[in-house]
């Protein structure tokens, strides 16, 4: 594909095909699983071809063998329609006895699991996508790598080409690959349709439960009002039942969320647990985001010049975005990210933790003195707190912001970096 735009986690599914016989890929609907896939495929199926749907589904039941013919690594796309395949694929990889043989994709609505008897375990890695995150769309120059900060002290050095308005309309856009190359009237649509997709269908095929689209868009726009907080479920019903005109129970918003859950429309972020010099009670609440900026901002009916005036909503859907760029570099680094807040409200935005114990503490702001000011503070103070005995202490101390052309490091050592030159 020519015009292929590289993902940071090109490179990580390489690296799982090299270590285990078969890779499925999963994510959000339309955050470019399949696309991804074709660029290491050496052959491909297609089971959702109008024209040869039927005789797959139709080889799936009497000769699956067949199917899975082909150069390795052979991609199967839309596997979950046919989710014996699942097995066949373990037993083939079983008797290859060899690396790299497929890769599986689909749609985010999950396989019917009574129809599969075997867990993968040894067979299979799961790698998980997300939308775009700047850099990988291309409005992020990239100057700045967070592998680097956890590998060196060295000053940091990036330029940031993004003005506040870019970034309230980056936020409405989201990291749709579909999006990213279209005007900005018709690329606004996207996440638009996204969300009629979602509650009009999607909420009810993850488990054949015929869900209320009302009740799933009311959630979807209280979600969207609660970003970046550990609203609890009574908080989102009091919020989805202002005015005394709907009623829903704590149970079915619960039911919905999971299922939206399953597609990976929300992606709640766990807390962080550090060892500190002092005990103290830790939130261990999960905070709430969607897996896109996007989702909330459609789903609110919110364009560009809303968040332009209004910053308190802006600096809520930056965090998210923040965060999916976050989450879609800490995979790269094999890490994950978390958030912190203990009894006496003291709160990390993020925490990127890598598996060898390496970690960076984060603070995320829209930009100028008196928020950088805000988040030094808080940083300062949470990063006393740490029992650097008992645990290392922190790679880097950031301040990720909005608005700001350079990055840089302050005498204090904490770094100052605009989102629009992060990278990997």
């Amino acid at each position: 594909m020519d015009n292929y735009k590289k993902r940071v986690v090109d490179n990580l599914l390489e690296r799982k095909l090299k270590g285990k016989g078969a890779v499925l890929i999963q994510g959000a609907k339309w955050c470019g699983k399949t696309t991804t896939a074709e660029q290491k495929a050496k052959s491909i199926l297609y089971m959702d071809d109008p024209q040869k749907k039927a005789q797959n589904l139709q080889m799936a039941e009497f000769n699956m063998q067949r199917l899975l013919q082909g150069d390795a690594p052979r991609l199967i796309d839309e596997w979950q329609l046919a989710p014996q395949i699942w097995d066949a694929v373990r037993f083939e990889v079983d008797h290859r006895d060899a690396m790299g043989q497929f890769i599986l994709t689909g749609s985010a609505v999950p396989a019917d699991k009574q129809k599969i008897s075997h867990s993968g375990t040894g067979r299979f890695a799961w790698l998980t996508m997300r939308p775009m995150s700047l850099y990988e769309s291309g409005d992020s120059t990239g100057g700045v790598s967070i592998g680097q900060l956890f590998d060196s002290d060295k000053t940091v050095d990036g330029y940031c080409k993004l003005e506040l308005a870019d970034i309230a309309f980056l936020i409405c856009r989201g990291g749709w690959p579909r999006a990213v190359s279209l005007d900005k009237d018709i690329a606004l649509d996207q996440a638009k349709d996204y969300v009629d997709a979602i509650t009009d269908s999607d909420i009810s095929r993850v488990d054949d439960v015929n869900r209320d689209k009302e009740s799933a868009r009311r959630l979807m726009r209280s979600y969207a009002r609660h970003q970046g907080s550990q609203a609890t479920i009574g908080t989102i019903r009091e919020d989805m039942t202002a005015g005394g005109a709907f009623e829903i129970s704590e149970r079915t918003i619960t039911s919905y969320i999971n299922a939206l859950k399953q597609i990976f429309v929300i992606e709640d972020m766990p807390s962080w647990n550090p060892n500190l010099r002092s005990k103290t009670a830790i939130r261990t609440s999960d905070t709430r985001y969607f897996v896109d900026p996007s989702i909330a901002t459609a789903a609110l009916g919110i364009g560009p010049e809303d968040l332009m005036n209004d910053l308190n909503m802006m600096g809520l859907l930056f965090e998210t975005m923040c965060v999916r760029d976050l989450r879609v570099f800490a995979d790269a680094l094999d890490g994950d990210v978390y958030h912190y807040r203990d009894k006496n409200g003291l709160e990390c935005d993020a925490v990127i933790h890598l598996r060898n114990g390496k970690y960076g503490l984060i603070e995320i702001k829209l930009g100028g003195e008196t928020l950088i000011n805000e988040g030094v503070k808080t940083l300062t103070s949470f990063a006393s707190k740490i029992d650097t005995g008992a645990m290392k202490e922190p790679s880097f101390r950031m301040i990720l912001t909005a608005t700001g052309n350079f990055a840089y490091r302050r005498d204090d050592g904490i770094l100052i970096v605009p989102l629009g030159c992060l990278n990997a």
